[in-house]
């Protein structure tokens, strides 16, 4: 594209005219094609003397991919070789190759299925057979839909049933649960094929002699349950009698299958062996699978009690008494024990209330993750119980805890803990306190605990308040300090509790109510609003109760976006003035509705983008030659490196779009891009970077198509559906005219009207620690290291671990990017991350102390754009490379501000000497 950018440039003064004959001469097609990969394959395996080395040509070519086009002549390459071939490993990896040939996308697999069923018939070696039964399966796959070749199929299976190989029987009765017909056949043709009952088929192989057979079966039958097929109950004495088996796996599938149709019959009655009474088949099951608890292999143990919680149907008589009986006796496989015990808890109050012995207990356990599961598992129970004292001592004691894992999760657990007594209320207090003095970086954690504790147990809380805050009713007490965060904690607790309970308030000294005010200001979020006598009440609800609903104010967004689609029968001034005003109302209502935020913020964020960019194509700006006005030249070119930092924050930051709006922010940077184009044009002299601006720019075109194929119809009379009508021009002209072209388009373009998406979540991060207050600088000596923890709240951060960085900015500039290590991040729930990390410090000798800023930065690359997603699904299965595809060196790397700075006093000093 170069080289013919620069012919054009070099003949701009050179005019050849030709003359052309009256008869016109016809033209002749060219069609480029690519070298034959079977031509290639059929001269390498020619070439070889021996089964080595066809082995070897035969690795290599696996590695090449091969397209669509092409699969059929290599296929046929290969069934010549294989009919020659008489190694059998060299048949096994041709074998091979065929099936990974046939997952090739494009290619239509019937083609070849009946050269490999006669391969198959007429193969001998059993490795060999049973990978051609796996390839005849991948096929056989691809192809259900064809209901004749699928039952020809099964009947291949069943009739290699027979086969002395168990790796032959295996891939048999894989074919057949992948392949059984689930509907009985329409016409008598099919009825012939599909005679055999598939499930007594698989069912008989349940007693085959070796167990990796019988293991196949099984999870063949599970297959068509998989599938959709129902399967008969018959079967459930089968599955039963596998439970004893001595193979570890087989005992495992049956635990499974059993599950399975407790599911399917739970209400179905089976008598009890060696008795004549007989029960639910739910019951029975739920038994059998306790009793496997206790089997010898931990597999089997960890697989049954798995899929003890999900029995829900199970009879609560029955289920507490088993579960007292079986599962209790052995909690070796401690995780899985307690989250079904979680699951069967949650669904029934009275088992919540007989296994939160057994919970508590595993508090003490010596695994740490075996003790933080059991706390998420009695938080998620805690509807269901109330706490005893000795439960709750037993619970507190975890807060010794040095894991801060452990002791974040107990302080969440005990926000939606109920406790009896209000010497429990004092005890939980008092522990927190300990925990407090000696952990002061769990202060907020405690805080927020506090706060849930108070609102929940007002009355409890009531008798307590003056030995809390050490009133007397008589003689005026000292005032305490509110530095301290354990006086903090306390007046949290205090201040919660009398949000429902009025009377608390009599009991508040003088300073306890301005204490009050100054913390409903510094902690809002902790200190509710409260009704105080001869006070007004401290309160948002005001405001709240004034803000729109949810419903209508996404209503009012979508109004303000459709109401800037008449931007264009305004004037330039007159729609630069109704873009300022719809932004600047997105933006306050994402102040008023948190809920709406995400969507708020991107809207105002995509018209801040369309702003810039129309008041970049000005008239003023065009229509004078470029040296007069270099002013509003920079102007714009600061407007078009603004409007690509938005749309890189509007692709990486918000999560929740739809591929339309990925396309649509494409679409603003392709401009953005185009407006740079059109600038450097106007401003640089030299033709080497304008024609290699012109061709990078040609390339991204080009490629947009590809990557929103779908989507081009939300781009109606778009700036790039007008680019791609005039696209062989642009390949064709000179840079000259092409950025004419493209100004003249630009500014021609019809705005896009952005839609709604569901639900739109912006990233962003707090920092909790440091808290950027302390005025005692960090202290060590220059050339060594301090360490400085971080602690920060991440929120609809996507893949943390790779994409939140921490930035350190020294006072001289410099700045230092650290890359947090995976095991720093934890995940509290859905949409949140927890960051916990240190970072290490160091510097020159400073003369006094200065602040660094510590930041939270999301790392994107253009490489792994959204638009990748986009195509991963045209991606062949026999290569990862995208040969299809353009691939461009222009990668674009960055990063978005994801929290505040916070400053922190650091102090290096000179080394003594």
């Amino acid at each position: 594209m170069a080289a013919h950018l620069k012919k054009r440039v070099y003949e701009e003064f050179t005019k050849v005219v030709q003359q052309q004959s009256h008869e016109e001469i016809p033209a002749k097609k060219l069609r480029l094609t690519k070298p034959s990969k079977s031509a290639a394959l059929h001269i390498d395996l020619c070439k070889s003397t021996n089964p080595t080395e066809a082995l070897q040509y035969l690795l290599q070519f696996a590695k090449k991919p091969v397209e669509a086009e092409s699969v059929e002549g290599v296929v046929r390459i290969l069934l010549d070789h294989y009919y020659k071939e008489n190694e059998s490993s060299v048949r096994l990896k041709i074998a091979s190759l065929i099936g990974l040939l046939s997952k090739t996308p494009g290619f239509a697999a019937d083609c070849i299925i009946d050269d490999v069923i006669i391969a198959l018939n007429n193969e001998k070696s059993h490795h060999v057979l049973a990978q051609l039964l796996d390839t005849v399966l991948v096929i056989g796959i691809q192809l259900q839909d064809n209901l004749p070749l699928s039952f020809r199929l099964v009947e291949i299976g069943c009739k290699h049933l027979a086969d002395t190989s168990h790796m032959v029987r295996n891939k048999c009765l894989q074919l057949i649960g992948c392949l059984g017909s689930l509907d009985k056949p329409v016409t008598k043709e099919l009825e012939n094929l599909a005679a055999k009952d598939v499930q007594k088929i698989i069912s008989d192989s349940f007693i085959d002699q070796d167990p990796r057979v019988r293991t196949a079966a099984m999870k063949a039958m599970l297959q068509l349950h998989e599938r959709g097929m129902k399967l008969q109950q018959i079967i459930y004495c089968q599955a039963c009698k596998a439970l004893s088996d001595d193979y570890e796996q087989v005992r495992s599938v049956a635990v499974q299958l059993v599950w399975v149709l407790s599911q399917l019959y739970p209400d179905s009655i089976v008598p009890i062996p060696s008795s004549n009474e007989e029960i639910r088949l739910v019951d029975d099951a739920f038994g059998k699978i306790c009793h496997m608890v206790n089997d010898g292999s931990w597999l089997v143990r960890v697989r049954a009690v798995k899929l003890l919680g999900s029995m829900h149907q199970v009879s609560v008589q029955f289920l507490e008494q088993t579960l007292d009986k079986k599962l209790m006796s052995d909690l070796k496989v401690r995780n899985a024990a307690v989250e079904s015990l979680c699951m069967l808890a949650r669904a029934s109050a009275s088992f919540a209330e007989k296994c939160l012995d057994f919970l508590v207990d595993m508090f003490n356990d010596e695994i740490e993750e075996v003790r933080l599961g059991s706390i998420h598992a009695l938080r998620k129970i805690s509807c269901h119980i109330r706490l005893r004292e000795d439960q709750l001592d037993t619970v507190l004691a975890v807060l010794e805890d040095s894991s801060r894992d452990i002791r974040e999760a107990l302080h969440e657990l005990l926000c939606y803990t109920n406790v009896s007594t209000k010497d429990g209320i004092h005890l939980a207090l008092v522990e927190l306190l300990k925990n407090l003095a000696k952990y002061p970086t769990d202060r907020n954690s405690i805080w927020k605990c506090l706060k849930y504790l108070g609102s929940r147990h007002p009355t409890l809380v009531l008798p307590l308040v003056p030995e809390l805050l050490s009133t007397h009713p008589y003689f005026d007490t000292p005032e305490p300090d509110m530095d301290d965060p354990a006086y903090i904690a306390v007046l949290v607790l205090v201040f919660n509790a009398a949000k429902t309970c009025p009377t608390m308030s009599a009991l508040f000294s003088d300073h306890t109510f301005r204490h009050y005010a100054y913390l409903r200001d510094s902690l809002s979020h902790l200190v509710p609003p409260l009704q105080l006598p001869g006070r007004k009440m401290v309160s948002v609800s005001d405001s709240t109760n004034a803000a729109l609903s949810e419903d209508s104010s996404r209503q009012f967004v979508q109004q303000s976006l459709d109401r800037v689609q008449s931007i264009q029968h305004l004037d330039t001034q007159g729609a630069q003035d109704l873009l300022k005003l719809t932004i600047r109302d997105l933006q306050r209502l994402g102040e008023l509705q948190p809920e709406l935020a995400g969507i708020a913020e991107f809207s105002a964020t995509y018209l801040e983008c369309q702003l810039l960019l129309m008041k970049s194509l000005q008239e003023k700006l065009w229509n004078v030659a470029a040296p007069l006005y270099l002013k509003q030249n920079a102007m714009a070119a600061a407007a078009a490196k603004q409007i690509l930092e938005h749309t890189y924050k509007l692709e990486f930051l918000y999560s929740g779009l739809e591929s339309k709006h990925i396309a649509i922010i494409h679409h603003m940077r392709l401009q953005a891009k185009a407006l740079q184009l059109i600038l450097t044009a106007r401003t640089t002299r030299g033709m080497e970077t304008l024609i290699n601006m012109c061709e990078v720019f040609l390339q991204e075109i080009e490629t947009f198509p590809r990557y929103f194929a779908t989507e081009l119809h939300y781009l109606q009379d778009s700036f790039i559906e007008k680019l791609l009508e005039v696209m062989p021009r642009l390949v064709a002209c000179k840079p000259a005219e092409m950025v004419k072209i493209l100004q003249t388009t630009l500014r021609h373009s019809s705005f896009l009207l952005l839609t709604l998406p569901e639900q739109v979540h912006r990233a962003s991060a707090t920092i909790i620690e440091p808290t950027g207050e302390s005025d005692n600088p960090l202290r060590f000596t220059s050339g060594l290291v301090v360490a400085l923890d971080v602690d920060a709240t991440l929120e609809h951060v996507q893949d943390p671990q790779n994409t939140v960085k921490v930035q350190i900015m020294y006072p001289d500039g410099q700045a230092h990017i650290i890359h947090p290590k995976p095991a720093d991040f934890r995940n509290p729930g859905p949409g949140r991350h927890r960051l916990i990390t240190q970072v290490y410090l160091s510097h020159t000798a400073w003369t006094e102390p200065c602040q660094i800023e510590v930041q939270l930065l999301l790392a994107y690359s253009s490489s792994k754009s959204r638009t990748c997603s986009l195509t991963t699904g045209s991606r062949p299965a026999w290569s990862d490379s995208l040969d299809g595809l353009p691939q461009t060196d222009n990668i674009i790397e960055g990063t978005i501000n994801l929290s505040k700075q916070v400053k922190v006093y650091l102090m290096p000093k000179p080394a003594r000497r």
